[in-house]
């Protein structure tokens, strides 16, 4: 790969970012529709500039897999310390992205390392650099690790480690609704419910509690329980768990980030094979 593809790679990362964040209506989270900051949300705009900061990082990791040739406890190092200076330019222009940037690094990496890679193979080869220790990482424990380790829940770190499972559900609800006829809009409104629906979301474990979760979850299935985003049932249901979580101030953002990890690997374009 040239440093041209290193570019190619993190542009299309960010793409898929800024294609989670135009999508509406987004339960609890933020979307074209906040013209102004709601009280416990980002402002859509910033957010949408702030994730433009990340092109620099994501282009470092993608050079650093390139380079390095494995997915080695080196790299995992390397892609540490780029990711804790790309936290740091993304604070600059207005913070944001946490949890996108470690899933949009890792796949990131992972597509670099095998350009033949699609799908589910690009999440085994992020799998495969996650098993290894970051040890440049803060010693002070994080949110999501002291959330994680409190409820039992996999966060962030038993996502990559379990070669993005979640971001691999979401694949498979954007190619069932794109066969069912369904609009890119209204697949992607699926995929992130699907998401929704099982990932055990530190964010809300923090902000709302076990029960909290559970809510969340179940106002997802009961969703795509009644047709998804692609019927006019679910539709309304998706409209009143918006209205509910907007009302509650709770905000799945694990599910937003790993979204858009799925957008990713779905944007890589189709591969030679055998060659």
């Amino acid at each position: 790969m040239t440093s041209r593809e290193d570019e190619t790679l993190a542009q299309a990362a960010v793409a898929a970012l800024i294609g989670q964040l135009a999508l509406a209506p987004k339960p609890g989270l933020p979307d074209p529709r906040d013209l102004a900051a709601r009280a416990t949300r980002r402002d859509h705009r910033g957010l949408r500039w702030s994730a433009k900061a990340l092109a620099p990082g994501l282009t470092a990791m993608a050079a650093a897999a390139r380079r390095t040739g494995e997915p080695s406890p080196a790299l995992r190092a390397e892609l540490g310390a780029i990711g804790r200076c790309a936290e740091h330019a993304v604070g600059l222009t207005g913070g944001g992205h946490r949890g996108a940037l470690w899933t949009l690094g890792l796949l990131v990496a992972a597509a670099a390392l095998d350009p033949r890679a699609r799908g589910d193979e690009v999440a085994a080869i992020a799998k495969r650099i996650a098993a290894h220790p970051d040890r440049g990482a803060p010693r002070r424990p994080s949110r999501g690790s002291t959330v994680s380790a409190k409820y039992g829940a996999a966060g962030a770190r038993g996502e990559a480690r379990a070669g993005f499972p979640h971001v691999r559900r979401a694949l498979g609800a954007l190619g069932s609704a794109r066969s069912a006829g369904a609009t890119e809009t209204r697949a992607r409104l699926n995929a992130l419910l699907t998401v929704m629906s099982t990932l055990q979301d530190t964010e809300l474990l923090h902000v709302a509690g076990p029960a909290g979760l559970r809510h969340v979850q179940a106002g997802a299935r009961g969703v795509l329980e009644a047709g998804g985003a692609g019927s006019g049932q679910g539709w309304e249901a998706l409209a009143v768990l918006d209205a509910d979580l907007a009302a509650r101030g709770w905000s799945p953002r694990g599910s937003a980030g790993l979204l858009a990890g799925a957008l990713f690997v779905d944007a890589l374009p189709a591969g030679a094979r055998g060659v």
